[in-house]
């Protein structure tokens, strides 16, 4: 079933971020995605993701396609002016991908081109104006497509328990301007993202929360130290700490399995970014999604 259809019959949604080559060979790609792909209804093609050059990911989510994978682009407002941005839309259109994933963007200084320079012409609301403009079979400018494409709008966002009116203003905004779902950064505490829910209770979308594995304490305290709005928890990282390095995976498996139960309640769908864990992300959506599923 096709993520759009699963958002209009409120259906629990799965998805997998799997990172775009950096150059062109993609055999490793193709190889995680088959680890993947009958354990999600879609994959996100990341565009240059924490500012991190990769294959653009409209050719990535093209070559999803050609291999029946449903793919989710994603689009940074702040990497091209809205020439190009309405150009890589249409584009997307032509290869009949639906699924488009809008957020502002990464500072480049947190990535490998420290010198690049942010195109300040639209921001990840105006995107969504674009987006939903497209599909209307209008651009920005008020110019008449010759045929509108047929995009499904979702914005991304990072939540914590600072989550203040104003951004909850920014999300509203985007919502009202045609986003269909809100796809979340990763989440570790069910009151961060209850605070987040309590918050935005009114804009009657499906919040998809994302979630990475945690494979050692140092991965979580590096995650603390360098991902704006994402927070391991100390408990947590005192679980993986206590742990003897041969039953670390097992530990940071069952720290995601509780925590899922626990956030699955509250939100409809989860969103895997697997970090090199691909192989294990069948075995968090047998034990939490389709058990859960099964048992209700």
């Amino acid at each position: 079933m096709r993520v759009s259809d699963k958002i209009k019959q409120q259906g629990f949604i799965t998805t997998c971020e799997i990172d775009s080559p950096k150059g062109i060979g993609i055999d490793e790609f193709l190889d995680k995605v088959d680890t993947v792909k009958n354990y999600v209804d879609a994959i996100t093609a990341g565009d240059n993701q924490r500012a991190v050059m990769r294959a653009a990911p409209l050719a990535i989510c093209h070559i999803l396609k050609e291999r029946n994978v449903e793919p989710i682009m994603e689009l940074s407002a702040l990497y091209r002016n809205r020439l190009a941005l309405q150009s890589d839309l249409l584009g997307a259109g032509i290869m009949g991908i639906e699924n488009i994933l809008l957020h502002d963007g990464w500072d480049p200084t947190i990535g490998d081109h420290i010198e690049a320079k942010l195109v300040h012409d639209l921001d990840c609301c105006a995107l969504v104006k674009a987006a939903v403009s497209l599909s209307r079979g209008g651009d920005l400018s008020g110019h008449a497509l010759n045929e509108a494409p047929n995009f499904c709008v979702g914005v991304s966002v990072n939540i914590s328990l600072e989550f203040d009116s104003n951004q909850v203003r920014e999300l509203e905004d985007k919502i009202a301007a045609g986003a269909q779902f809100i796809l979340t950064q990763p989440v570790y505490d069910s009151t961060v993202l209850q605070g987040f829910l309590d918050a935005t209770k009114k804009l009657g979308v499906p919040v998809i929360v994302g979630h990475m594995m945690i494979k050692s304490a140092s991965m979580a305290r590096f995650i603390n130290s360098n991902l704006p709005g994402v927070t391991v928890p100390e408990k947590i990282i005192k679980e993986l700490e206590k742990s003897p390095r041969e039953q670390v995976v097992e530990k940071s498996l069952q720290i995601s399995v509780n925590l899922l139960k626990e956030l699955k309640p509250l939100c409809q769908g989860f969103h895997f970014v697997p970090a090199g864990w691909e192989r294990y992300v069948g075995n968090l959506v047998q034990e939490v999604v389709e058990k859960t599923t099964i048992n209700r």
